[in-house]
């Protein structure tokens, strides 16, 4: 007897007769294929198969045995997808010549999940997605979908709720179908930006749940004739979007490591030292956390057409303080350095790893941050030492930080710096309308 069977028949009552087989690039985009239900077994222990080099950063030869990509099913991720009718969607694993292939990103992340399983740790994430809705323009150019969200300061703009009811309406209603815990659903500081958060889990399942998030996104936006946008800063002169980390650890009693009321921004001393690492790291976690050439566009002490920025442009930490890259909140640490173009299962897997290294060397905090960061550099005292100031900058820190690298996955990372830098390249030989316009008659 097939053994998957009561999962197939499960699956075939609820209308079900394909899978879709997600897996997730170098670059955090899902891919993957429909395959037919019925050869369940095969997919879940052989798994799908994909032209290893046709996937961003496999690192797989065009022939031989490993040249093959399959992406293993894991039997307990199926799950219907609502806007798929007949699809269930399953998350895969990276394997070639049948071994877990160390460039696949999710299995990085249990693999460094797994150092801390051996402590009886175990890592909660909380993930909180921001993104803007765009549609083009009749010229071809992007602009905000909404046309009217133009206010000067749009945070909590209900108008803009009310006008995009639809679109809201219909993600709450999908994302409920597919398990989310919402919390809370609002418009954000740049117009046509919003914000919806769900429920931690843990590290692993997190990353999965925001991979689906965001295929949930694209459909139900592009069922509303709008574009879901993961790009940190679409608009100049507006605030960018973040995908903060709100992590703690737990050990084998379920006690909260980081939590201690006594301590410096509420953090025990295990808390402050994950913190020391974060920022000892963070250079080079900038390149897997932060991974676009336009990300360093939101790390940018740049003004903001609503006066607010809450750009975590420096090397610092504090307690309830948006304005340093660390921020302690409720004995828990809210790492505000990744931006929503990142591969999650990546920066999900740095950070612990650099943290994890901050506890396990004993690093020190500097003094935490009582201070508006952005004020401090107005009145001109001195500043905390700043993140990289562009994606050059932050390849080179991930290169120079070897042990970073061996702590996250040494085959990844190689891969990662040469698709970035080959990005860094193309952007600064591109030349932009800024330029035409400054230098074009200008000399």
């Amino acid at each position: 007897m097939n053994p998957y069977q009561p999962v197939i028949d499960s699956l075939k009552s609820q209308g079900i007769h394909s899978i879709l087989t997600q897996f997730c690039d170098i670059h955090g985009v899902a891919k993957g294929k429909l395959v037919p239900l019925d050869n369940l077994k095969e997919w879940v222990e052989q798994g799908a198969g994909f032209a290893g080099p046709s996937i961003w950063g496999t690192g797989l030869p065009r022939f031989g045995a490993r040249s093959e990509y399959y992406g293993r099913v894991n039997l307990g991720s199926l799950q219907a997808l609502p806007f798929m009718p007949g699809v269930a969607r399953a998350v895969c694993d990276g394997f070639a010549g049948g071994e877990p292939l160390e460039t696949c990103s999710r299995q990085m992340l249990q693999s460094v999940l797994q150092r801390i399983r051996d402590r009886g740790w175990t890592l909660w994430v909380g993930i909180e997605p921001e993104f803007f809705l765009l549609r083009r323009g009749a010229d071809g150019h992007w602009q905000v979908a909404d046309g009217q969200d133009q206010l000067d300061k749009p945070s909590y703009d209900l108008k803009a709720i009310h006008r995009n009811a639809g679109f809201l309406e219909d993600m709450r209603s999908t994302l409920v179908q597919l398990g989310f815990e919402l919390q809370q659903i609002d418009h954000e500081d740049a117009c046509g930006q919003y914000e919806i958060n769900y429920r931690f889990d843990d590290a692993l399942a997190a990353a999965d749940r925001y991979m689906l998030f965001k295929m949930t996104a694209h459909a139900v936006a592009q069922k509303h004739g709008m574009v879901f946008s993961s790009m940190p800063k679409p608009l100049a002169m507006a605030p960018g979007s973040g995908l903060h980390f709100h992590l703690s650890i737990t050990d084998a009693q379920g006690k909260a490591i980081f939590t201690d009321v006594r301590g410096a921004g509420g953090l025990s001393a295990q808390g402050q030292q994950f913190a020391a690492g974060l920022l000892h790291h963070a250079d080079a976690l900038s390149a897997l956390c932060a991974p676009t050439v336009n990300s360093y566009k939101r790390l940018a002490s740049s003004s903001s057409a609503s006066g607010t920025t809450w750009s975590p442009v420096w090397k610092a930490w504090g307690d309830n303080n948006r304005t340093c890259v660390v921020r302690t909140v409720a004995g828990r640490i809210e790492w505000r350095l990744p931006d929503p173009s990142c591969n999650v299962y990546a920066a999900i897997a740095a950070t612990l790893a650099a943290g994890v290294d901050g506890i396990d060397r004993n690093l020190q905090v500097p003094a935490p941050c009582d201070e508006d960061l952005y004020e401090r550099r107005a009145s001109g005292k001195d500043m905390p030492p700043r993140l990289p100031r562009n994606l050059e900058e932050a390849i080179t820190s991930l290169e120079a930080d070897k042990a970073l690298r061996a702590l996250v996955g040494e085959a990844f990372c190689q891969q990662f710096i040469q698709l970035k830098r080959a990005e860094w390249d193309a952007y600064s030989q591109h030349v932009s309308d800024w330029e035409l316009g400054r230098y074009a008659d200008a000399f």
